[in-house]
C-alpha cells in the first residue's frame, strides 16, 4: 500500500496534488549509488505500490525524464532541466566556491559542501582536483549520510530525537568490509564526532577513499551545512590525513560562517529544512 504522503504546513488538502508528490519521490529514489533500479528497487525505495511505481516510470520514460531497458529504469539528462531555476540563482555553490577553490588549492585536494536532506547528504558545491571516486559528484548528488563524513558531521549537528529518528530510517547498509552498520556503534561515532567538531571516514563508502568533514554552523550555533576533502586511502594514514586536512578545513568553515553571519536573513532561504 503507497505511503500517505506528509502535509506540509499551510498547504489545504484539496490542493495536494498527491500523483505529483508520488513521481517526485519516485525521482529521488535514484541517487549516485543506486542509478539503475528495477520497478521493484523503485516501488521500495519510493514506498509505494508496484503499480504505482510502473505508472510512474512510463510516464517519466513517455517524457523523456527515464530510460528503460527491459528490466532496469535510469534517469536520463533531461532531469538537469529541473534544477535549472534553482542553481541559476545566488544559491550555495556561487557563494561557496571563493572558499571551497582556496581551500582546494591548497589542499591539492577535492572540496565539497553538503546539505541534510533526510537521511542522504547534498552536494551543493565542488571544486575538483582528480577523480579519485567511482561516483562522479555533481551539484544535486545524493549520497548516503551514515557513510560519509559530512553525513555524520550533519547528524550530530541534529537534536537527540531527530538523530534517533535518523538512526531508525537510515540506509545502513555495508557498500566496502570497512562501513559500519550496527546502530550502536553509529551512535558511539556521531557522539564522538559532537565533542572533536570533525568527521573523518576511511574506505566505508568506497574502497581507497577517505574524507573528512566539519560543521558550518549559522549565528544560532545550528549547523546547516558541511564542508569536507577527498583523499586516497593508500597515499597516508589516517591519522597523517588529519593531521594535513584539519587546520585548513576549520579554517574555511569558519570563513564560511563569517559569510553567513554577513547575510543574515537572506541565507535563510538558500537552506534546505533538515527534515526534508
Amino acid at each position: 500500500m503507497d505511503q500517505e504522503p506528509p502535509g506540509a504546513p499551510g498547504v489545504n488538502r484539496n490542493e495536494f496534488v498527491r500523483s505529483l508528490s508520488t513521481g517526485l519521490r519516485v525521482l529521488e529514489s535514484f541517487t549516485a549509488t543506486e542509478p539503475k533500479q528495477t520497478l521493484s528497487d523503485v516501488a521500495r525505495r519510493a514506498g509505494v505500490s508496484r503499480a504505482t511505481a510502473r505508472r510512474m516510470l512510463l510516464t517519466l520514460v513517455q517524457e523523456g525524464y527515464a530510460y528503460a531497458d527491459g528490466r532496469f529504469f535510469e534517469l536520463t539528462p533531461k532531469v538537469l532541466g529541473l534544477g535549472q531555476g534553482y542553481w541559476s540563482g545566488r544559491g550555495w555553490h556561487e557563494l561557496l566556491q571563493p572558499s571551497l577553490g582556496e581551500l582546494s588549492a591548497k589542499l591539492t585536494e577535492s572540496c565539497s559542501a553538503a546539505l541534510l536532506l533526510g537521511d542522504e547528504v547534498m552536494y551543493v558545491c565542488r571544486v575538483h582536483t582528480r577523480r579519485i571516486m567511482r561516483i562522479d559528484l555533481g551539484l544535486g548528488t545524493k549520497l548516503p549520510a551514515l557513510a560519509t563524513s559530512m553525513g555524520r558531521v550533519l547528524f550530530a549537528g541534529l537534536g537527540e530525537e531527530a538523530l534517533e529518528e535518523r538512526l531508525r530510517t537510515a540506509d545502513r547498509r555495508a557498500y566496502t568490509a570497512h562501513t559500519v552498520t550496527d546502530p550502536g556503534r553509529l551512535r558511539e561515532i556521531i557522539a564522538s564526532v559532537r565533542t572533536e567538531g570533525y568527521a573523518l571516514v576511511d574506505e566505508e563508502l568506497e574502497e581507497g577513499l577517505r574524507s573528512v568533514a566539519v560543521p558550518v554552523r549559522d549565528a544560532d550555533g545550528n549547523t546547516v551545512l558541511a564542508l569536507n576533502t577527498s583523499l586516497s586511502a593508500g597515499r597516508e594514514t589516517a591519522q597523517e590525513s588529519l593531521d594535513r586536512t584539519l587546520p585548513d578545513l576549520r579554517r574555511c568553515a569558519a570563513a564560511v560562517e563569517d559569510l553567513i553571519r554577513s547575510l543574515g536573513d537572506e541565507v535563510q532561504r538558500l537552506t534546505v529544512p533538515q527534515g526534508l
